[in-house]
C-alpha cells in the first residue's frame, strides 16, 4: 500500500496549533460584522432587485446604514422594525430602509427582541430554502450517480453565460464530472453582485444568481442525457464571498472555491474583512452541504514549490480549523494543493508523489482537490501534455478526490472544446491504466520520498508553532504564506467592517450556528 511515514503525534500537534490560531481570529469574528455579511442576510430574507442604475437593493440599504454608523446593530434590527411599522413584506421593508425619507436610527420603539420576533417566519423561510435546495441536489445524485474518484474537473470561461452552458454540456459529454464557470477578471474586487444573466466578461463570466441557475439547468440536462451526475462549481471569494455562498446554497451548487486566506494574499482584500466574511460564507456552505475548494495551490505560483511545500500543509491545517469553527464537516473540505515543482528538477515526480501522499494521509476523509501544473508551462503543447499526464498519474496513485485537468494549451489561449476533449481523453486513459497503482507499491521507509514527507511535516509543524506564537495577523504581515505580505488594516474592504453592538441582531446567522 502506498504510504509515507507520518508521525501522528506531530499531526495532532499541528491541528492543535492551527486550532489556537483560528480561535484567536474567531474572537475577532464573533464581535464584528461587515457590509457583505449584512447584504447576505438581506438576500436570505428575500430582498432582491436593483435600481434604475443597476445598484442592488441590498447594497443601497446596507450602504445607507453603514454611512450613518448604524450597521453595528445588524441590518436585521432595522428590517424587523420596518416589518413592525407596517411593511407588507421583506421587499417592502427593504425598500423603506433604502428609500424612506427618514432614517431609522433605532433611538426609540421596538427593541432587538421585538425585531427578532417579527423576523421569525422569514428566518425559517431562509433556512427552508437552503434545506430544500440541498435535498433536491442529494435526490438528483441518487437518481444519477456521480463518476468515480478522482472526479475530473474542467473549467469553462467564455464570458457569455449561454455559451458557457453549451460548453458545460459539451464537457460533460466528453467525460467531465465537475464543471466550473470561472469568474470574470477582478469580480472578486467588486463590492456588489451584478444582477441577472450576463453575456460579457473578460477571462470568465460574472457570478450572479441567474447565471448559477442557467448553468445548473445545463448540468441537470447533461446528467439526464448522459446518466452521470455533473457537479457545478463557482467562486465564493472576494468582497462578496458570503453573498455568493448564499446564492450557491439556494441554486444547488455542489462546490464553491472558498478559502480563509486566499483573498487576503492574492486579491489584497483586508484580513479583517476576509476573516469575517469567510465565517458567514462557510456557515451557509455547511448548512447547504456544499464542498469547499481551498486555494493553497496558489501559494506555489508565487513561492517555490520545493522550498515552501510545508506552507501548503500548514495552511491546510489552518483552513481546516476555520472551517470546523463554521460547522463545515471534514467530508466538505476540499483542501487544495498543486503539482507545481519545476519539472527540470531531478526526481521532481517523486517529490510531487510524496507531497500528495502525505496530504492524503493527513486528511484521510477530506475530498482533496489536486491542481495541475501551470507555472512552468511555456506554450510547448507536447511537453505540456506529458506534464499533465504525470500529474494525473500522481492523482490516481494517491487517491486525490477532485482533479482539475491540466490543459496542453495552457500559456497559449483559453481552452477550446477540442483542448478539453483531448485532456479528458488522456486523463481517462491514465486513470484507467493506473487505477490500482497505489495498492501495488510500497514506499521505501529510508528512501527519497519517505524523507521528503517527514521533512515537509516537520517544517509545517515549525511554521505553525511560529504562527501560533505571533498570531496569524503578524504571520501574514511578514509574508509567511506565499511570500506575500499584507497588513491588518490594509487592503480592500476594511472600511466595510463594523464592531457589533451589544444588541446586535442577526437571526439567520444565529440559526445557522445553533441548528
Amino acid at each position: 500500500m502506498l504510504t509515507v511515514p507520518m508521525d501522528t503525534e506531530k499531526v495532532a500537534r499541528c491541528r492543535k496549533l492551527a486550532g489556537a490560531v483560528a480561535d484567536d481570529v474567531q474572537t475577532y469574528i464573533d464581535s464584528h460584522t461587515s457590509v457583505g455579511v449584512e447584504r447576505t442576510i438581506l438576500r436570505a430574507f428575500g430582498a432582491d432587485g436593483v435600481d434604475d442604475q443597476g445598484a442592488p437593493l441590498v447594497n443601497l440599504v446596507v450602504d445607507r446604514y453603514a454611512a450613518a454608523g448604524l450597521l453595528g446593530r445588524g441590518i436585521s434590527f432595522f428590517l424587523g422594525r420596518a416589518i413592525l411599522a407596517g411593511a407588507a413584506d421583506i421587499q417592502d421593508a427593504a425598500e423603506r430602509l433604502a428609500y424612506g425619507p427618514e432614517l431609522d436610527k433605532g433611538e426609540s420603539g421596538p427593541d432587538a427582541e421585538a425585531a427578532r420576533q417579527a423576523l421569525v417566519p422569514f428566518t425559517k423561510q431562509a433556512l427552508d430554502r437552503i434545506d430544500g435546495a440541498r435535498a433536491e441536489r442529494e435526490s438528483n445524485k441518487t437518481r444519477t450517480k456521480p463518476g468515480a474518484s478522482p472526479l475530473k474537473y474542467v473549467i469553462v470561461a467564455t464570458g457569455n453565460i449561454y455559451d458557457d452552458a453549451l460548453q458545460a454540456k459539451a464537457a460533460a459529454y466528453a467525460g467531465a464530472d465537475v464543471v466550473a464557470v470561472i469568474r470574470t477578471t477582478a469580480q472578486s474586487l467588486l463590492d456588489y453582485v451584478p444582477h441577472g444573466a450576463t453575456t460579457e466578461g473578460y477571462g470568465g463570466t460574472f457570478a450572479t444568481q441567474e447565471n448559477f441557475k442557467i448553468i445548473r439547468r445545463a448540468t441537470d440536462e447533461a446528467a439526464t442525457e448522459y446518466g452521470r451526475y455533473i457537479h457545478q462549481t463557482n467562486y465564493s471569494s472576494g468582497l462578496c464571498m458570503s453573498e455568493i455562498a448564499w446564492m450557491g446554497a439556494v441554486e444547488r451548487l455542489d462546490m464553491l472555491l472558498n478559502d480563509a486566506m486566499y483573498g487576503i494574499l492574492f486579491r489584497d482584500i483586508n484580513p479583517c474583512r476576509n476573516f469575517v466574511d469567510q465565517y458567514v460564507a462557510r456557515r451557509l456552505i455547511a448548512r447547504a452541504g456544499i464542498v469547499i475548494n481551498t486555494g493553497e495551490d496558489n501559494y506555489l505560483t508565487t513561492a517555490d514549490a520545493v522550498d515552501k511545500a510545508h506552507t501548503v500543509l500548514a495552511s491546510q491545517f489552518i483552513n481546516e480549523s476555520f472551517a470546523k469553527r463554521a460547522g463545515v464537516k471534514d467530508e466538505q473540505m476540499g483542501l487544495g494543493h498543486a503539482y507545481e515543482i519545476d519539472p527540470s528538477i531531478e526526481n521532481s515526480f517523486l517529490l510531487e508523489l510524496a507531497q500528495a501522499q502525505l496530504i492524503r494521509q493527513v486528511f484521510p476523509v477530506h475530498p482533496i482537490k489536486w491542481m495541475p501544473p501551470t507555472k512552468f508551462k511555456t506554450g510547448d503543447i507536447f511537453q505540456s501534455h506529458v506534464h499533465d499526464a504525470m500529474f494525473s498519474l500522481v492523482g490516481v496513485a494517491t487517491h486525490q478526490s477532485i482533479e482539475l485537468l491540466g490543459m496542453f494549451s495552457e500559456a497559449v489561449h483559453n481552452p477550446m472544446l477540442m483542448d478539453r476533449y483531448l485532456s479528458l481523453k488522456a486523463t481517462k486513459y491514465v486513470f484507467n491504466a493506473a487505477k490500482s497503482l497505489g495498492e501495488e507499491f510500497a514506499i521505501r521507509p529510508d528512501g527519497l520520498m519517505a524523507k521528503r514527507a517527514v521533512q515537509v511535516l516537520d517544517e509545517a509543524l515549525t511554521l505553525l508553532e511560529e504562527v501560533e506564537r505571533e498570531s496569524i495577523w503578524k504571520a501574514i504581515e511578514r509574508g509567511a504564506f506565499a511570500d506575500v505580505k499584507r497588513t491588518r488594516t490594509g487592503g480592500k474592504g476594511f472600511k466595510g467592517v463594523f464592531e457589533r453592538s451589544k444588541d446586535y441582531l442577526n437571526p439567520v446567522l444565529t440559526a445557522l450556528e445553533t441548528t
